[in-house]
């Protein structure tokens, strides 16, 4: 049993769509973090459900590692295959299968982007509305449970699928969910997929929700004396029920990052970026009252904007603000983190996230989907420079501790992979046992992305 015996067997079924050559490998080994790469023994590239099936019997046969890979933007290293073994690129299974609009949803292959997917979507007044930033495929949005600027109104990735069909790590073909609104039976096989990164089973379909196009968007930004000012107004936002559809906040060197990165011309102050939805009517009194808020804040400098095209612009720059803080240091990279906490706890873990950069003389950036308490801070690094990488692992740390200290979770979007690994033990305690029975239970032989979700016994 070897990779090189797995490898020689699905060849002989795909033929060139394994693909061992350096560059390919090399180009599945690369990731949007500061990991170092992390090359497969080869690409695979599927077409369908029943060869995902062989492939990953054989590779189950063969005690090969099998990691399945989707458009390589998650930010830790979950696509990554750290033992080796295939990279299962998941491009070719990128189908529109079925649109069922009276029931708002749509059945889709995971390959399928969600920009694709809602271009395809256009002309039915629906649209799917999990927008994570990257144009990730949906497979690994799910797998990672993305979330997103619109997720303060229209939920994650774990609130938006309602089935999906997995091949597990034995090659056999499950289908779990359905497409009814509601279900009380059985275990939820379902969500216990979405978010488990690839370690218990492969997503070869899902069957997504859709929602209506809103009649009316108006997006809209403001700035605040402090970043205490700016979290309090998202805070009282929140606790007032107001119903905006996005709500974000960027930190003063975010701002320095999108004026020197993308040629804005913000003051380098704490910003809310805003958007309201809904119909016309609704819209204004949505800014209306929150307009009343923010003034309670000291909020100035109110913006908005109605057209597709400035809207598109403020959300593009927002989207970009990972090579935006890359950019504010000499090392070009960025060690990105994320953390969530009760939104009362949420000043407190930021003005505290600032607090230790500063005291460890990093160059740090505040930029979080505060509407549901999650926000994330990205370290510019020079990976080469192991005095700051140092001290980024110290800050990362800390900002676990503060979040878990508060209440919250070491992540709400980035996922575990391989950066919060470590991190597992001291938020989930004894239930970790209980998730690592599940594991073994999935996939007996850990071929599954193994070296992620779970850390090993020590």
């Amino acid at each position: 049993m070897s990779i090189e015996t797995a490898i020689e067997r699905i060849s002989a079924i795909l033929g060139d769509r394994v693909v061992t050559s350096l560059a390919e490998r090399e180009l599945h080994g690369e990731n949007e973090s500061y990991y170092q790469k992390a090359l497969p023994d080869a690409v695979v590239y599927p077409e369908s459900t029943a060869e995902v099936s062989q492939i990953v019997k054989i590779c189950n046969e063969e005690l090969c590692p099998v990691v399945p890979y989707g458009a390589a933007s998650s930010l830790e290293g979950q696509h990554l295959a750290v033992q080796g073994g295939i990279s299962l690129d998941m491009i070719r299974m990128s189908k529109l299968l079925a649109v069922n609009a009276e029931d708002l949803n749509v059945v889709v292959q995971p390959g399928i982007t969600r920009k694709t997917l809602n271009n395809e979507l256009r002309n039915t007044g629906l649209f799917f509305p999990v927008d994570p930033g990257a144009d990730a495929s949906v497979g690994g949005m799910t797998a990672t449970r993305a979330s997103g600027t619109a997720a303060v109104k229209y939920g994650t990735m774990r609130d938006n699928v309602l089935a999906m069909e997995v091949v597990m790590a034995d090659g056999t073909i499950i289908r779990t969910g359905n497409q009814a609104k509601k279900s009380a039976t059985g275990y939820d096989l379902t969500h216990l997929m979405v978010g488990s990164e690839g370690t218990l089973g492969i997503i070869t379909e899902l069957t997504l929700k859709l929602h209506g196009i809103p009649e009316a968007l108006t997006a809209a930004t403001c700035r605040f004396p402090s970043i205490e000012d700016a979290v309090n107004c998202v805070i009282m936002t929140i606790q007032c029920g107001l119903p905006v559809g996005r709500i974000e906040l960027v930190d003063e060197m975010m701002v320095r990052g999108f004026n020197n990165y993308s040629k804005s011309e913000l003051p380098e102050m704490p910003h809310l970026f805003l958007e309201f939805i809904g119909t016309y009517s609704g819209v204004q009194e949505q800014m209306q009252a929150f307009g009343e808020i923010a003034e309670e804040f000291g909020a100035e400098g109110w913006t908005t904007a109605t057209l597709a095209e400035e809207r598109n612009k403020l959300w593009a720059m927002r989207h970009k603000s990972h090579y935006a803080s890359a950019a504010l240091g000499e090392g070009g990279h960025l060690w990105p983190t994320d953390v969530c906490v009760p939104i009362s706890k949420l000043a407190e873990a930021v003005v505290q996230a600032k607090e230790d950069a500063v005291r460890l003389g990093l160059t740090s950036t505040i930029v979080g989907h505060v509407g549901e308490g999650n926000f994330h801070a990205g370290v510019s690094v020079d990976p080469n420079n192991a005095d700051e990488m140092e001290r980024c692992e110290q800050f990362i740390t800390a900002l676990a501790e503060t979040a878990l200290r508060l209440g919250g979770t070491v992540s709400g979007e980035h996922g575990i992979g391989l950066g919060k690994l470590k991190f597992m033990d001291a938020e989930h305690g004894a239930s970790l046992q209980y998730m690592r029975i599940i594991k073994k239970s999935f996939d007996p032989n850990n071929i599954l992305n193994p070296g992620k979700m779970i850390p090993v016994e020590a």
